[in-house]
């Protein structure tokens, strides 16, 4: 089986990110208005009356109905729209709701059930889905994109989530060589291995330095207290310790427990782990791990997976012994290493050490429901053992 980027709905200048222009799809009908109320939540937010002004103002549509005549760039603008009500209704106010009405809940669900994945904000929704060119013919550079659905609004936002756009796209440089290097590790061709293995460094170099240019215009006081609050999860979250009834829907009056959007959804350092051969302990952090998955798109989840199952890479660089293949294998993990560490270091400035604690909004907790510090360690210290010495 040959790994080609397009089987899997990924491009090279887009990878994860949507391969549609998301700013030019329109939706009618029902959803029209829909979209109106969602784009509107940087006004109604700071009012304190979200849940109010969606209740009332939100019409009850039968989605279900309506899916199969609607294209799949539609259905996953909706999502994006419905998800960021979702989230600002049960963060939009102090205490969290017990429940989520219909005209909120059954949407969710039929959507989330269509898509394949989990009825709340996803990172796919938050991200992938969620931002458009100034230019159209331009580049998906940080000076010609924009965030499409906002909660409050304001640059720290928008930046935050830019950045990760940014990443996804130059990250897709980086996994349209995987399908050549799992190939040539088939073929014993060590050339092109070690060739595609450096020209994959360069491209973290500049993942790498595009991660770097978070704070530029992200404050880690405004990120904590005006954009992290709304995207957590309901799942080991205290302030929801049952999670959230969705009325009207399948799940038949039974709370339900999801975790939150969080960057660890994103499958491109997944992919790279799944690449370059690099494992993750049997313990709660990989339980965790597993558990994220199912909140991918299922393209990317099978991406995530076949290149796992084909990649032979690093066994193939221990038996070689060949030192420039070493090498620049090692080049790769370092490069994903320095990321984690990055991470890391953001994850302690902008959320750890933040002294204020809301409902839901722990720094001691990530948006996924996890210890997040201690996992991330974990997560970087297991990367830098991958090295083959």
């Amino acid at each position: 089986m040959r790994i080609e980027l397009s089987h899997y709905g990924m491009s090279a200048d887009r990878g994860f990110l949507c391969q549609h222009n998301a700013n030019d799809i329109e939706l009618s009908g029902s959803l029209k208005k829909i979209r109106e109320i969602a784009m509107r939540l940087p006004q109604i937010l700071p009012s304190g009356r979200v849940r109010h002004y969606l209740e009332h103002h939100l019409p009850d549509i039968d989605l279900d109905s309506e899916l199969n005549a609607l294209s799949d760039e539609a259905i996953r603008m909706a999502m994006v729209h419905y998800s960021f009500m979702v989230q600002a209704y049960v963060w939009g106010e102090p205490t969290p709701p017990a429940k989520l009405p219909r005209c909120l809940a059954r949407p969710i669900v039929a959507l989330a059930d269509h898509l394949g994945q989990q009825p709340l904000l996803p990172y796919s929704g938050y991200v992938l889905d969620n931002w458009g060119k100034l230019d159209p013919t331009g580049p998906i550079d940080l000076d010609n994109i924009y965030m499409i659905q906002h909660f409050l609004g304001g640059q720290d936002e928008a930046w935050f989530v830019l950045i990760h756009v940014a990443i996804e796209a130059q990250a897709g440089a980086a996994l349209d060589l995987m399908g050549d290097i799992i190939q040539a590790v088939k073929d014993e061709d060590n050339q092109t291995i070690h060739a595609r293995l450096m020209t994959m460094t360069e491209v973290w170099g500049q993942i790498n330095a595009l991660f770097d240019r978070m704070p530029e215009r992200c404050d880690p006081y405004i990120y904590f207290e005006r954009v992290r609050p709304y995207i957590h999860g309901w799942r080991d979250n205290p302030a929801l310790p049952e999670g959230i009834i969705y009325e009207g829907t399948r799940y038949g009056g039974k709370a339900q427990a999801f975790r939150g959007q969080t960057g660890s959804q994103s499958s491109i350092v997944p992919s790279m782990d799944a690449l370059l051969g690099i494992g993750h302990a049997p313990d709660p952090l990989r339980e965790y791990l597993d558990q994220l998955h199912i909140y991918r798109p299922p393209a990317h989840r099978r991406f995530i997976d076949d290149v796992r199952s084909h990649s032979q890479l690093r066994s193939y660089a221990q038996t070689s012994r060949e030192k420039g293949l070493i090498e620049a294998y090692n080049a790769v993990v370092q490069a994903v290493a320095d990321f984690r560490t990055r991470h890391l270091e953001y994850a302690a400035s902008y959320i750890n050490k933040q002294g204020k604690k809301a409902a839901g909004n722990d720094t001691d907790v990530g948006t996924g429901g996890t210890p997040f510090m201690k996992y991330l360690k974990k997560h970087r210290d297991e990367t830098r053992a991958n090295l083959i010495s």
